[in-house]
């Protein structure tokens, strides 16, 4: 903790962990956004989800620093290199829980919904936006995590700035006690976002899970 007082008190750590959760957020956003769209459409359309599987079990069969790696070769050493690689290790990950959600849905439901001349929008916020929703939210926390792991680890390798570049000045001075430090950095600001920002979130967009958990 003396380490983390003495780089915050230096005005080190506020610009270092802006510049990785910008990275680290925009790329989850890219993904989940990109990700979760064509998930849903692939769940909904089979033959979408045939054409658009080899393409995202290449993506997931790929380690992460090799796409750093790259990164690092087409882009170089700057912002992009961490956000692209964030983008593609995350995006089948939120594509794959789309797909499940989509393709759980209950259709007998679906059906009784349309019995009764359902509008579309109401069919889709109310019947199947909240069972794609339980799919989705997990594979985002997931996603998050990989994304602020990723983003840390190409900083480390291919950037000059953020929480990665200072781990890797770090790890060169052999100061352990400062390397400790940008972790709890990391993990704080995950926590922030996750419990801060995501699980707010899906208790407004999920109000039928907590009744639910208050009536057990």
């Amino acid at each position: 903790m003396t380490a983390l007082w003495r780089l915050a008190m230096e005005g080190v750590v506020l610009p270092a962990a802006a510049r990785t959760a910008g990275r680290a957020l925009g790329g989850f956003l890219i993904a989940g956004v990109v990700g979760s769209g064509l998930g849903v459409l692939a769940g909904l359309c089979p033959w979408l989800a045939r054409a658009l599987g080899p393409v995202v079990t290449m993506l997931l069969g790929v380690p992460p620093i090799a796409w750093i790696v790259l990164a690092l070769l087409w882009f170089g050493t700057g912002a992009l290199t961490p956000v692209f690689t964030v983008v593609v290790t995350t995006l089948p990950i939120t594509f794959a829980v789309a797909v499940e959600g989509a393709r759980t849905r209950d259709t007998g439901l679906e059906a009784m919904a349309r019995s009764f001349n359902t509008p579309s929008t109401m069919l889709l916020w109310d019947v199947h936006l909240p069972h794609i929703l339980s799919y989705l939210f997990p594979g985002w926390v997931t996603a998050l995590g990989l994304a602020w792991k990723v983003a840390v680890m190409a900083e480390l390798l291919a950037s000059t700035d953020g929480i990665g570049a200072n781990m890797a000045m770090a790890r060169v001075n052999l100061d352990t006690a400062d390397a400790m430090a940008w972790i709890v950095v990391v993990v704080g600001m995950l926590l922030f976002v996750e419990y801060g920002m995501l699980e707010p979130l899906q208790r407004r967009m999920e109000p039928w899970r907590n009744r639910s958990r208050l009536s057990v």
